[in-house]
């Protein structure tokens, strides 16, 4: 089946956020290093972001670098900041009318590599096309954390009073507050879990995993997972009936 003739063009989701798994596997079943993986990963990111952007997608979230990253080999996070600074070619995003955009804990991110993503992000914020958003030092609990405490100041300055907190307010505090909540989340890799990723803005998503390692993730891989996003039917606690 050639699941891109089959995809729905006014049901494209608007935001969808992906979980690019499997670089290092992918990477030791060719007998390489891990860096070798994530440097073949960086290539698609490229194709999946063009192909999104040709089918209507107005938001790509890449979960690129969690907190929990950190932790790795001090050699490995080397190379991938290194691969992270060289894979911004700004040429592209302009060429394409794409607009970038990056969330989470940048300060941690290396000087260069941070001064770099901002002139980016500048740069590109006139351009209407799709959005590609990164997460870089990004998790879920530090990104609710942080809005907590954004809150929590205006209360304490006297400007809001406890029961006046609501889901919006804080949603209007995260990272992501200048884009709807993912329609579709895909990870590739095999594993079936979020691993600290958009949580909140996860709570009515699609999920889509499959086995396909991320540097073989292609542009018919985006398609299929698309393709079961169109067949299901998004209630969002509603009743089939309420929504028909």
């Amino acid at each position: 089946m050639c699941y891109k003739e089959q995809l729905d063009k006014e049901r494209i989701p608007a935001h969808v956020a992906i979980i690019m798994d499997g670089n290092g596997r992918w990477a030791k079943q060719r007998g390489r290093e891990r860096s070798y993986g994530h440097q073949v990963g960086a290539e698609t990111v490229h194709v999946i972001a063009e192909e999104a952007a040709r089918l209507g997608v107005k938001y790509l979230t890449l979960y690129t670098f969690s907190t929990e990253n950190w932790f790795r080999p001090s050699d490995e996070i080397a190379a991938l900041m290194t691969l992270l600074f060289d894979s911004i070619e700004e040429e592209t995003f302009m060429k394409n009318n794409l607009s970038f955009r990056v969330i989470g804990d940048i300060d941690k991110l290396p000087e260069q590599v941070r001064t770099r993503l901002l002139e980016c992000v500048r740069h590109t914020a006139a351009n209407t096309g799709m959005c590609l958003v990164l997460a870089l030092s990004y998790s879920s609990r530090w990104e609710i954390t942080e809005a907590v405490k954004q809150v929590t100041r205006l209360v304490q300055q006297g400007e809001l009073a406890p029961d006046q907190i609501t889901s919006e307010m804080i949603e209007a505090h995260l990272a992501t507050s200048f884009m709807p909540n993912p329609d579709l989340l895909i990870r590739t890799g095999g594993e079936l879990r979020l691993s600290n990723y958009l949580l909140w803005q996860c709570a009515y998503s699609e999920l889509y995993f499959c086995d396909t390692y991320w540097p073989d993730f292609r542009e018919e891989e985006l398609h299929k997972a698309i393709y079961d996003y169109q067949r299901r039917e998004r209630r969002f606690g509603k009743t089939s009936e309420q929504i028909n």
